[in-house]
């Protein structure tokens, strides 16, 4: 009994603010909550559980376990999806990473009417991608633009039907998507690239550095999370591709440009085999995880140096 240590009048009021935990702040916050739980969690959720039923949304979902599982490992059309939808990721996402970084520098310089230039390059950005992919489709098509100006410069000498041709229709819309997304990505680069003090590069350029040795040991390294930011969104971003299939090409021709996203459309609102749609749904998400943890480890986390 001589022991023990009478607790002091500070610890006591400690413990009492430990155990009155104010309520408040998350009634605030439970509105939010609930609205993220319904809109964000649940849709998962249902999604998981469908994958593992046959559900033709005009009759009750059975449960099948794994059969839409094993029905996707033998779906032919399934794999040349997915191997699509990969090309279209090393195609689109080397590009982003690159062009719009060169874009952003030009832009960077103090130069008259650089303003001007800065809107030109954002408005496909906020152009609906409905109207870019049916003004593309035409340019793209045998009597279009790109095949008379191809053909005044000499270096074709018949018309390329782009899109009906498996070998052209991919990297057709890939260039496209491209196109699209330069100016938002270059204003991503830009926000960072104001954040690098000149004085490092003024210091580069007085130690005799030319303009690629200051790119590369001085942008690059100070634009690590940057690049690391534009990364994961351009690799979401292509492996999500829809729209622009969808209006120009509706996945053909043969297939060749069929993508995840557009067959999972195919089956869930043409076919209304919900189950298996949901089913290759999570297997997009699966990659998607995988393409995005790869690209983080590849980034150092996005962490300068």
């Amino acid at each position: 009994m001589g022991n023990e240590t009478v607790p002091t009048a500070e610890y006591r009021a400690s413990k009492k603010k430990r155990r009155n935990i104010p309520l408040l702040p998350y009634l605030f916050l439970l509105p939010a909550l609930l609205l993220f739980f319904t809109f964000d969690y649940l849709p998962i959720f249902s999604a998981f559980y469908y994958s593992f039923t046959e559900y033709h949304i005009l009759s009750p979902a059975e449960w099948v376990g794994w059969e839409n599982y094993r029905a996707l490992m033998q779906d032919t059309k399934f794999w040349i999806a997915v191997s699509n939808s990969l090309t279209y990721f090393l195609i689109i996402v080397p590009l982003l990473l690159t062009v719009p970084l060169f874009l952003a520098i030009l832009v960077n310089q103090k130069l008259r009417g650089i303003q001007l230039f800065r809107v030109v390059y954002y408005l496909p950005v906020v152009t609906s991608m409905v109207a870019v992919a049916i003004v593309w489709k035409y340019l793209y098509h045998p009597a279009g633009l790109l095949n008379a100006v191809l053909q005044g410069i000499g270096l074709q000498k018949e018309a390329v039907n782009w899109l009906l041709n498996p070998d052209t229709a991919l990297p057709a819309v890939a260039v496209l998507e491209v196109w699209k997304s330069l100016g938002f990505y270059m204003v991503i680069y830009l926000a960072g690239l104001q954040t690098i003090s000149q004085e490092l590069v003024e210091a580069a350029k007085m130690d005799g550095a030319g303009r690629v040795r200051v790119l590369w040991h001085v942008y690059l390294p100070q634009l690590r999370p940057t690049i690391a930011v534009i990364l994961v969104l351009s690799t979401l971003a292509s492996v999500q591709m829809f729209t622009s299939i969808y209006i120009m090409t509706g996945g053909g021709p043969f297939d060749s440009t069929l993508t995840l996203p557009l067959y999972i459309y195919q089956k869930a609102f043409v076919e209304l085999d919900m189950g298996y749609a949901t089913a290759m749904g999570m297997v997009l998400w699966l990659i998607l995880m995988v393409l995005t943890i790869i690209n983080f480890k590849l980034s150092n986390g996005g962490r300068v140096g």
